[in-house]
């Protein structure tokens, strides 16, 4: 028995990269399964996901001294290069795969002008949420102005910029709280705002931006708005990826820099 555990663990150590395929995919179906058991899919798994990640980085940090969470852990060194910069990029380009300029067109002027101002509103909102708790610089502020967007936004920025490890966390943080926020009220508020229709969805989720929160709240809502929602937030994330580390840092650097 002693052997066939001594030949597993090698094995998992020579091939880390795929070890981290296999233990990421076990982390998905796990939330998953806990967000269908346990809250009767009204918190989205991908949500559990990444609370579960952020916990696990944490537990590996301390327990190795390292600076890279779980990654720090021999066995689970590759989850470093598939959380790296290269796989994080295609990831984001993967979720737009699929969305139709057509029927972006069909949101019309105000699914767009809800686009920008959202992103804007959220930037300011964390930038200055990032200046009142200390983190006064123009790359700190922008990469957790970024987080407040979506949590997607805040580590392109946070690496455009070269933030800190901490600031990028901390924009992770506020990304994810926003997701599930999002995900959560949606189903209460619906029916008060009017989000009965696809043109609403369209422009809900060009406001909340979060593609999982928005996707999990109109889930939980009427299934049949998702696509809509999602079209909108998808857009948002990319346009707050090509706006926050550019034209965001220019101006917090020229107002704080």
């Amino acid at each position: 028995m002693s052997g066939f555990v001594e030949i597993f663990t090698k094995s998992l150590a020579e091939y880390p990269l795929i070890t981290a395929f296999v233990f990421v995919g076990a982390a998905m179906w796990l939330s998953y399964a806990a967000s269908k058991k346990l809250t009767a899919g009204r918190v989205h798994g991908s949500a559990i996901a990444i609370v579960l990640g952020l916990v696990l980085a944490y537990i590996g940090g301390k327990y190795t001294g390292g600076k890279k969470g779980i990654a720090d852990v021999q066995m689970l060194s590759g989850i470093a290069l598939m959380g790296g910069a290269v796989l994080r990029d295609f990831a984001i380009v993967s979720t737009a795969f699929g969305v139709r300029l057509e029927e972006l067109k069909k949101v019309g002027v105000p699914g767009a002008v809800a686009l920008v101002v959202s992103v804007v509103v959220a930037i300011a909102i964390g930038a200055a949420t990032s200046y009142a708790f200390g983190y006064t610089d123009p790359v700190s502020m922008a990469t957790i102005g970024g987080g407040a967007a979506t949590f997607i936004v805040g580590p392109v920025t946070g690496a455009a910029l070269g933030a800190s490890s901490e600031v990028i966390a901390l924009s992770i943080a506020a990304g994810v709280v926003k997701s599930i926020a999002v995900m959560i009220l949606t189903p209460l508020v619906a029916k008060r705002v009017g989000l009965t229709t696809p043109g609403a969805a369209a422009v809900y989720g060009g406001i909340m931006g979060t593609t999982s929160g928005t996707a999990a709240g109109l889930a939980a809502t009427d299934p049949k708005l998702v696509p809509y929602g999602a079209l909108t937030a998808t857009f948002y994330t990319g346009f707050g990826c090509l706006v926050c580390p550019s034209i965001g840092y220019l101006v917090l650097n020229a107002m704080f820099g």
